[in-house]
């Protein structure tokens, strides 16, 4: 903001971001810090870096329309399905892959819903959407693949985390 005069955050942002940067580190360490797997640590540190940059993105600029749009309020059912897959695994290696396959298959659900609901004029936009998407579900995919590598690999096959 010293430098640019098109970013202009509150006092309310700084502590949004600041509750989001802690809030993410920390569930990292809570997940990670359990496993003595490389391939789960990564898996759950991908998890959490796609899991905020989903959040910050859609209260920053949103990823359909704009912010306010409603439709990324949609986005909220990709973050349940995993933090509710998670609980379900108990944090195992096996059942984390599902759960982040899950959430890579909601998040590419999300525009389609958005469109069928609000039926947007396909342009260029939609098509941005559609690729932000592809993205980030590719991201959780990265993440169930990790998961799935490590329960293969080492003695804590399916073992309970926490």
């Amino acid at each position: 903001m010293q430098f640019n005069t098109g970013v202009n955050w509150s006092v309310s942002d700084f502590v949004i971001a600041g509750i989001l940067l802690l809030g993410t580190g920390l569930a990292y360490l809570l997940v990670a810090s359990k496993a003595r797997n490389g391939a789960y640590k990564l898996a759950a540190g991908v998890a959490v870096a796609a899991s905020l940059m989903l959040v910050w993105g859609n209260l920053a600029v949103g990823f359909i329309g704009n912010e306010e749009n409603p439709a990324n309020l949609l986005y909220g059912g990709v973050l349940a399905v995993g933090f509710i897959g998670a609980i379900v695994a108990q944090l195992r290696p096996l059942g984390m892959a599902r759960a982040m396959s899950a959430a890579a298959l909601t998040q590419f659900a999300v525009p389609f819903v958005a469109m069928a609901i609000w039926r947007p004029e396909l342009n260029k936009g939609v098509v941005l959407v559609l690729v932000l998407n592809t993205i980030f579900a590719g991201l959780w995919v990265a993440s169930a693949l990790l998961f799935r590598r490590a329960s293969l690999t080492g003695s804590s096959q399916n073992q309970q985390l926490a």
